[in-house]
């Protein structure tokens, strides 16, 4: 416990730095003082965001602070387990320390979240890829891990749209996931996911290999991308669902293309054919604005966020469940055998790690 202590105070010194906590201070101090001066709210537009900016910074201010405290309060318990030989301090030393590491985790996150978007919700989309039955099994397994990630975080999720497969699992899936940092949190997961297990599906007991992707987009302001009606062709269907009593029998879901672009979204899991259509043109928005930052790409594929190819040499991870356990991301090199922590959620080792190494250096002390 000692290292992982010791661990915890370099990430949380490192990460002092790379926010520059001294240079919050200071400029804390400052706009307090501006804002003692009786002109500071003569251009309120102006003092506003200011205003925000203090907020924004007390907050992160508080927040080191906080961890700071944490860490000291677990090693005092971590001390005093070790003098007293007591196991019942010692496991509630480590209990803490495990918080106080996922904390870390997530001030680990938004210490690089610099996009105009990042802080802001997101939507995340699932597609099965190669793989048949297994992929689309596999395309189900990740939306639960994704879902239980989101659920850790305190952030509210939601599937607003699936395609069920023929046999078992999705074919595809779109989750709205709404929270702080939701969209800069989760923009590294974007790629396709490989899975290697023995397969559920065939009789013969052999091992099987089976892809999916995953596309992150932010949700924008309706009034950041106006969309003519005369380009839009708006289609109603049943929702798809398990048959039987269950089965939806209006056609509430909503299917809705963009002429001009091809892109197609579709929301089936809201309560009225309105609240369907208005989610996904929400979708659309989201999509057609990713669409119009992807400078230098040339197909519509590729503006929309779909992958040229869900399938072997394209994979940023890879969870290996036979013949041994290992998750491993391919851009970062973070492992662990821990897979079923990681198909529980247990994500935020490989999304910190991602966010570090896309960022440019760390600043010197």
């Amino acid at each position: 416990m000692e290292e992982r202590l010791s661990a915890a105070w370099d990430r949380l010194q490192r990460l002092e730095r790379r926010v520059n906590l001294e240079g919050l201070q200071a400029k804390v101090s400052d706009i307090e003082k501006q804002m003692a001066d009786a002109s500071f709210w003569d251009d309120r537009e102006q003092a506003q965001r200011k205003a925000q900016t203090l907020d924004a910074a007390k907050e992160r201010i508080k927040l080191f602070q906080s961890l700071r405290e944490e860490l000291e309060e677990a090693d005092v318990l971590r001390r005093l387990a070790e003098e007293e030989q007591d196991d019942e301090v010692m496991r509630e030393a480590e209990h803490r320390l495990g918080e106080l590491e996922r904390k870390l985790d997530q001030a680990t996150v938004q210490a690089f979240m610099s996009g105009p978007y990042d802080k802001g919700d997101c939507y995340l989309s699932l597609n099965a890829g190669a793989g048949g039955t297994d992929a689309q099994d596999w395309t189900d397994m990740m939306s639960r891990m994704y879902t239980r990630y989101c659920e850790m975080q305190g952030w509210k999720v939601r599937r607003i749209d699936e395609t069920l497969g023929e046999e078992a699992g999705l074919k595809s899936a779109t989750l709205e996931v709404r929270g702080s940092y939701a969209f800069g949190t989760l923009r590294g997961e974007m790629g396709v996911h490989r899975l290697v297990r023995i397969s559920p599906y065939d009789s013969a007991n052999r091992r099987h290999t089976s892809f999916a992707s995953v596309t992150v987009i932010p949700v924008v302001e309706d009034r950041e991308l106006e969309i003519s009606d005369d380009d839009l062709k708006v289609e109603s269907f049943r929702a798809g669902g398990p048959g039987g009593q269950h089965m939806q029998k209006n056609e509430t879901a909503v299917r809705i293309t963009h002429i001009p672009t091809g892109i197609i979204v579709a929301c089936q899991n809201e309560r009225s054919q309105a609240q369907n259509k208005l989610t996904a043109m929400k979708m659309l928005r989201a999509r057609l604005f990713t669409l119009m930052e992807q400078e230098k790409a040339r197909k519509v594929e590729e503006l929309t966020g779909q992958l040229d190819d869900i399938e072997w040499g394209h994979q940023i991870r890879s969870y290996v469940l036979q013949p041994y356990q290992m998750v491993k991301d391919h851009r970062t090199g973070v492992e662990t055998g821990n897979v079923d922590a990681v198909l529980d959620g247990d994500l935020g080792g490989f999304i910190w790690a991602w966010l570090e190494q896309s960022q440019s250096p760390e600043p010197s002390a």
